[in-house]
C-alpha cells in the first residue's frame, strides 16, 4: 500500500510539474525544461518579422500603424510622435491628470492616453514607485488610442490634437472633470473627450464625428490598446499568471488570446459583436475597453515585432454635411477588483483568471471576501478559510486518516510476514490481503480521501495567486504582503516541521528507500514554498496544523483499540 501511495504521489507531482511547464510555455513564458516560449514570429534567416494589420475587414485594414517604440522614434519625453512625424508637425502636448487613485498623461497627438500610474499600488520591483499600467518609453509601449476610419485623412492617433477645453486639476469639490482634444481632416472634424472621475479607475471616451465637407460621408470609430509582449519585471521563474489580450462576448464568454496565435494570425475569438468589452490582462492589473452596445468588430494585430494592438471599430453611419456621429466607450486601468469589474460590465471580473477550476474557486473568493468584511485582515481570513474547509472535508480527512493509523498499527506485523514470506511475493500479498480484511483496512482508504480535495487545494492556491486583495496585504508581524514570498523565510520552515511531523504520524514504509524517501519531501517542499506567496504558505502550514491535530487523535484511538484476532 505504501508503494502504491508513494508512486501516486510521484506520478501527481510528475504531472503538476508538465502541466506547469506546458502552461508557462503556452503563455511565453520561461520554462524548466527549455520549451519553446517565443511570442515573435521568426522568419528562416532569424529575424523577427514585422507583421501588418491582421484585421479581418475593410474598415480595420484602414487603422493606422502605431509608431514602432525604438530609441530613436521615441523621445525621453513621451509624447509619441516619431522623428519624421515631428518634422512635419508642432510638437504634441503632455497634459496630466492627478486623481486620488491614478496619474493619468494625455497626449495631443491622436489624443491618446500614454501613461496612467496606479497611486495605492506600489510596484513590486520598487515599493517606492506605483504600479504603471500604460506607458510610452524606449523599453515599454502600452498605451490608450481612438480615432477614426473610413474617411481617407480623417484624424485618427497619429493626427495632431489640440486640447480645447479642460482643466487638468480638480477644482475643490469637484467629483470629475474633462478633456475635450479637436482635429480636422478629411472634411471631418473630429472632437474626443475624457471624463476622469476623482476616485475611480475607469474613464468615459466619447468620439464625435462632423462632417464639414459638402458630400455624405462614413466615418468609424475604432479603440484600441496597443502593448508589447515584453515579460513583467515582477514576473515569477516559479508560476505566472495569463499576460495578454483577451475578448469577452455574451455568446462566447471569456476567450484569451496569446500574443504568438496574434503574430501568425491564428488568434480564435469572435469577430463580431453587439456587446462585450476587449482587455490587456496580466498578474493582478488590467486594462479594458467597454464600447456601446451596437454591432461592432474585435480585431488583433501584430503591428510591428514584439508589439501588438487589440482593439473595436464601429461605423457611425452615413452623416449628411454638418451632421454629427458619436460612439461612447469607457476605458478601465486599475486593479483586478472583482466587485468593481462586475459593476463596470458583465464579466469582466473574469479576468481574474482561476483557469479550469473557476468554478470551485469562485465560491472560495467569494466565501474568503465575506470572512474578510468581518476580519478585516486578509491573513486571518485565510486562517479562517482554512479551518472552515477543513471542516467541510473532516469526514473524508478522518477515513483517511483511520486507513493510515490502521497501516500503522499493524506496521510490525506486516513486517513480520514480509520476512517470513522472503521472496515468495505472492504468498505475502495473500496474507497481507487477508490481514487487511481481518483489520478492516481498505488500501485505498489513505489515498482517495487525499486526492478528492486536491481540485480544492489547486483552486484555493489559484485564489489566492491571484487576487490583487492579497498585494501589500499584512498579515501579523514579519509577514507585511501576503502576496509576496515570507521575507525570513519563517512560515516555509514552519510548514517543513509540520510536513516532518505528519509524516512520522503515517505508516513508516517498509522498504528503507521508501522511508528515506518520505522523510526528505519536507525538505524538499519547504524549498520549493520559499518562492511561493505567504498567503498560500500560510493557508498550507495551517492546513498541517489541523491536519496532525486530527490524525495525531485519531491515531491514538485507533491504536490504543484491542487487535482484531489473528
Amino acid at each position: 500500500m505504501e508503494t502504491r501511495r508513494l508512486v501516486l504521489l510521484m506520478i501527481f507531482s510528475l504531472s503538476l510539474i508538465m502541466l506547469w511547464d506546458n502552461y508557462q510555455a503556452s503563455i511565453g513564458k520561461p520554462t524548466l525544461f527549455g520549451l519553446s516560449t517565443g511570442v515573435q514570429t521568426v522568419d528562416k534567416n532569424g529575424a523577427a518579422k514585422s507583421a501588418s494589420s491582421s484585421v479581418n475587414s475593410s474598415v480595420a485594414n484602414d487603422l493606422p500603424q502605431p509608431v514602432a517604440p525604438t530609441a530613436s522614434d521615441v523621445p525621453a519625453d513621451p509624447n509619441g510622435i516619431s522623428a519624421s512625424s515631428a518634422e512635419a508637425l508642432p510638437a504634441a502636448k503632455i497634459i496630466t491628470v492627478k486623481t486620488d487613485v491614478l496619474e493619468l498623461q494625455f497626449s495631443t497627438q491622436g489624443a491618446q492616453l500614454i501613461t496612467s500610474k496606479l497611486l495605492n499600488h506600489p510596484a513590486a520591483e520598487n515599493p517606492d514607485l506605483p504600479v504603471q499600467l500604460f506607458e510610452q518609453t524606449g523599453n515599454r509601449t502600452y498605451v490608450g488610442q481612438a480615432g477614426l476610419v473610413g474617411v481617407p485623412d480623417a484624424p485618427n492617433h497619429r493626427t495632431l490634437f489640440e486640447l480645447v477645453s479642460g482643466n487638468a486639476e480638480f477644482a475643490p469639490g469637484q467629483d470629475r472633470l474633462k478633456l475635450v482634444f479637436k482635429a480636422t481632416g478629411g472634411g471631418v472634424e473630429s472632437t474626443t473627450t475624457y471624463t476622469i472621475f476623482k476616485n475611480r479607475y475607469d474613464i468615459d471616451l466619447v468620439i464625435n464625428a462632423r462632417n464639414t465637407g459638402v458630400e455624405p460621408v462614413s466615418p468609424s470609430a475604432y479603440v484600441q490598446i496597443t502593448r508589447d509582449g515584453n515579460p513583467l519585471e515582477s514576473d515569477s521563474s516559479l508560476y505566472a499568471t495569463f499576460t495578454g489580450p483577451a475578448v469577452y462576448t455574451p455568446e462566447k464568454k471569456y476567450q484569451k488570446i496569446k500574443f504568438e496565435d496574434i503574430a501568425d494570425r491564428s488568434a480564435e475569438y469572435v469577430k463580431t459583436a453587439d456587446s462585450g468589452w476587449l482587455a490587456m490582462i496580466q498578474h493582478y492589473f488590467v486594462s479594458a475597453i467597454v464600447g456601446q452596445d451596437g454591432p461592432r468588430e474585435n480585431y488583433t494585430r501584430q503591428v510591428d515585432s514584439n508589439l501588438y494592438s487589440i482593439g473595436l471599430v464601429s461605423s457611425l453611419g452615413t452623416l449628411a454635411p454638418e451632421q454629427t456621429g458619436t460612439y461612447k466607450a469607457k476605458l478601465y486601468t486599475g486593479p483586478q477588483d472583482q466587485s468593481v469589474l462586475e459593476a463596470l460590465s458583465p464579466g469582466l471580473d473574469l479576468v481574474v483568471d482561476y483557469g479550469w477550476l473557476t468554478v470551485i474557486a469562485q465560491p472560495i473568493y467569494w466565501l474568503l471576501e465575506k470572512i474578510h468584511s468581518y476580519i478585516g485582515n486578509w491573513g486571518w481570513a485565510i486562517v479562517v478559510l482554512t479551518i472552515l474547509i477543513k471542516l467541510v472535508f473532516f469526514p473524508l480527512s478522518a477515513a483517511s486518516y483511520k486507513s493510515m493509523a490502521k497501516m500503522r498499527k499493524v506496521g510490525p506485523r506486516m513486517q513480520k510476514l514480509k520476512e517470513q514470506y522472503g521472496d515468495d511475493k505472492m504468498g505475502f500479498q495473500r496474507a497481507m490481503m487477508d490481514m487487511y480484511k481481518r483489520e478492516k483496512i481498505n488500501p485505498l482508504g489513505g489515498c482517495m480521501p487525499i486526492l478528492i480535495q486536491i481540485p480544492v487545494f489547486i483552486a484555493l492556491y489559484w485564489v489566492l495567486l491571484a487576487s490583487v486583495e492579497m498585494r501589500n496585504a499584512p498579515w501579523l508581524g514579519w509577514v507585511t504582503d501576503l502576496a509576496a514570498p515570507d521575507p525570513f523565510y519563517i512560515l516555509p520552515v514552519i510548514m517543513a516541521v509540520t510536513m516532518f511531523i505528519q509524516t512520522k504520524l503515517n505508516p513508516t514504509p517498509p522498504d528503507p528507500i521508501q522511508a528515506k524517501v518520505m522523510m526528505i519531501m519536507p525538505l524538499v517542499f519547504s524549498v520549493m514554498f520559499i518562492f511561493f506567496p505567504a498567503g498560500l504558505v500560510l493557508y498550507w502550514v495551517v492546513n498541517n496544523i489541523l491536519s496532525i491535530a486530527q490524525q495525531w487523535v485519531i491515531t491514538r484511538q485507533i491504536e490504543s483499540a484491542p487487535a482484531t484476532a489473528r
